[in-house]
């Protein structure tokens, strides 16, 4: 049998998991009568530029459209978006930390970008939040604040009181500058839930003849709520988070990254 390139093979699979596989787990939920699914998405999906932040994207529409479709019915479905959580898989602070406690340089691909910072228990809280508050199409986000990667490879040489040396290596392929977690469209119509924004469903027609005429003022003075315009956080700040991390501290005592 022929091998499947990597490179071909991911947007495949990103296609199967992301948009069918939810598909699936929605129209099993609807047959069951389930009460509430929450589909998890993530601020790839918002402006995406690789195939895992489409599939997401689309994800989200087709669980809004189901959400519509379906109105009356007993299952609620509705979604959450994530930035970083920290700790999570494909997270930067165990490389960092390996980077680190292996005496090697600690590699920074621009100083400048920033990154929300979630742990995992916050990403939890998201969800049950969404669960207890979701109404059909809804999709919720968590305020939270943001680091540069410059700042939080310093923070982490100060937690280890390590002396590496800090490697600019450039941003690679499909890697933004920060971390988007509502479009200004989005911003425009967001309820503020204090520690949280829920955005409803969008459920007007394609009819554009409409918006000829009729058209929002409130949208062109909106911005987008991303990492960079959000609380930043400072060194001491995210030391301070960091140290509530369970994996930090056993790095620190036993001097190995374990997840």
């Amino acid at each position: 049998m022929k091998q499947v390139p990597s490179c071909e093979f991911f947007p495949i699979q990103a296609v199967r998991t992301n948009i069918l596989g939810s598909y699936n787990v929605i129209t099993s939920a609807i047959e069951h009568k389930v009460d509430c699914v929450v589909c998890l998405s993530t601020d790839k999906a918002v402006y995406p530029i690789n195939a895992m932040g489409m599939s997401k994207a689309l994800m989200e529409k087709m669980m809004v459209a189901k959400a519509s479709a379906h109105e009356g019915s007993s299952t609620i479905f509705c979604g959450t978006r994530y930035g970083n959580v920290m700790g999570s898989r494909g997270s930067v602070i165990p490389f960092f930390i390996s980077q680190i406690l292996s005496g090697s340089a600690i590699t920074v691909t621009d100083p400048n970008m920033t990154r929300f910072m979630m742990s995992i228990n916050d990403a939890l809280d998201l969800v049950v939040y969404a669960f207890q508050h979701g109404n059909p199409g809804d999709i919720f986000v968590q305020k939270a604040p943001a680091a540069t990667i410059e700042t939080l490879a310093n923070a982490l040489k100060r937690l280890f009181d390590a002396n590496n040396d800090i490697r600019i290596i450039g941003t690679r392929h499909g890697e933004k500058l920060y971390e988007t977690l509502l479009t200004r469209e989005e911003m425009a119509k967001a309820e503020d839930m204090g520690e949280y924004y829920r955005i409803s469903s969008d459920v007007r027609d394609l009819n554009y003849s409409c918006y000829f005429t009729v058209g929002d003022e409130k949208v062109s003075g909106q911005v987008d709520y991303n990492s960079h315009n959000t609380h930043r956080l400072d060194e001491i700040e995210l030391i301070e988070l960091l140290m509530k991390l369970d994996f930090v501290r056993d790095a620190m005592e036993t001097g190995k990254i374990n997840l």
